[in-house]
């Protein structure tokens, strides 16, 4: 029996989420080994519904509140962090479906193994021509591309008389116009050059294309409100706000993995020179205790704050104390989670060191995710102006 028919998905992200994270906490070495998620594990995600927690009902989704979406991925994360990261970037990257041309969307998701991912920035050019666009260009980052189905490009438009389209009013007044491709996999060249410190896993491939016609109905302006065809409150939000706040439970998760591991080894480890376990140090005590509560508060914070502009969502569009909420809510989440991380690795001494043991990995990984643009320091800056009445927004908000 393959691994996705042991699995009958419960009714919530996070049940399903926790009905297969023993499988992907087996699957976790040859996740890293082989830089992607294997075939068998894949079914099993798919067969949990795990790819489609932010797609529209219409679409046969389950338009999740952002708060249950990241208590899914913080139970995917503690058990591999590659997997949550690819199942966080391919569920951002479906949020486009709420402003894409109907019949588009249904063509990419009727599929129930559908899945799109894309890289970062709009690296590709895409000439006007009748009835679409002539798209070329390369991409780095596309997480979740080796087993995606459907590959987006985000690009600037150039008019069929050469020139750049540019905004012309509004908050973007002078900016160059970006619109995201979304091409089939077969047609896009896939670059399998992904070999980082940590997220192995994630197969972060660069992709390329060459004068690609896409049709009109297959592109899209995300989170641009006049385009906005689904009206439920999740899409109100817009896609960095699902991306920060995924990526932050990641974080969550890879750190509460951690610091589970590091309490199992203080109860039965005494180090080299020593006549006590580690648990029994007071200074171990004390870091533990403060250690939980970090991780706590950063998660009641993250979960708290999108369940209050969740409420607000129903009703109104989301503002931009609320776009700074949840910015500052997720950066926290992130840097909380590392200096737990650090604690349980640091703590754990030698033993930490090894890929046998669960710590090496789970700090290449969550190293790693600090890395990424979503946990860059400067968000608190930016959060810290506005809360001064100083600053413009940024655009990670």
């Amino acid at each position: 029996m393959s691994a996705a028919h042991q699995i009958a998905p419960p009714s919530s992200p996070a049940a399903r989420a926790r009905a297969v994270a023993p499988l992907i906490a087996m699957a976790a070495d040859r996740i890293e080994a082989a830089c992607e998620i294997p075939p068998d594990l894949l079914d099993a995600l798919h067969e949990a519904r795990l790819f489609r927690t932010l797609l529209p009902r219409s679409l046969d989704g389950d338009e999740a509140p952002p708060a249950e979406f990241v208590r899914m991925m913080e139970i995917i994360a503690a058990a591999d962090a590659s997997t949550a990261w690819c199942i966080g970037q391919t569920s951002g990257c479906s949020m486009a479906s709420a402003y894409m041309d109907p019949a588009a969307a249904r063509a990419i998701w009727s599929d129930p193994r559908a899945a799109m991912a894309w890289g970062a920035g709009p690296q590709g050019r895409a000439i006007a021509v009748p009835g679409g666009y002539r798209v070329s260009g390369h991409w780095d980052f596309a997480s979740g591309s080796r087993g995606a189905t459907w590959i987006g490009g985000h690009s600037r438009v150039i008019g069929p008389d050469g020139a750049m389209l540019r905004w012309p009013d509004g908050p973007l007044a002078g900016d160059p116009v970006e619109r995201s491709m979304i091409m089939p996999k077969s047609a896009v060249t896939m670059i399998r050059n992904w070999n980082p410190m940590g997220l192995r896993g994630t197969g972060s491939d660069s992709y390329e294309v060459n004068d690609l016609f896409v049709p009109e109905a297959f592109t899209v302006i995300r989170d641009n409100p006049a385009d906005r065809r689904e009206q439920g409150p999740l899409y109100r939000f817009v896609t960095n706000h699902l991306y920060a706040s995924g990526f932050g439970a990641v974080a969550l998760g890879i750190a509460r993995g951690a610091l589970e591991a590091f309490a199992d080894l203080a109860r039965t480890k005494t180090p080299q020179s020593s006549a006590r376990m580690v648990r029994d140090s007071h200074h171990v005590q004390t870091a533990m205790a403060l250690a939980t509560a970090k991780l706590t508060a950063a998660r009641t914070l993250l979960n708290t704050t999108l369940e209050e502009v969740w409420t607000r969502a129903e009703t109104a569009e989301i503002n931009l104390d609320d776009r700074m909420r949840i910015r500052l809510a997720a950066s926290f989440a992130t840097h909380q989670a590392r200096e737990v991380m650090d604690f349980a690795y640091h703590e754990a001494g030698a033993t930490a060191i090894f890929p046998t043991q669960p710590f090496e990995r789970r700090f290449r990984d969550l190293h790693s995710v600090t890395q990424q643009i979503q946990a860059r320091t400067a968000h608190f800056e930016t959060v810290g102006a506005h809360l001064l009445g100083l600053g413009a927004p940024s655009r990670f908000l």
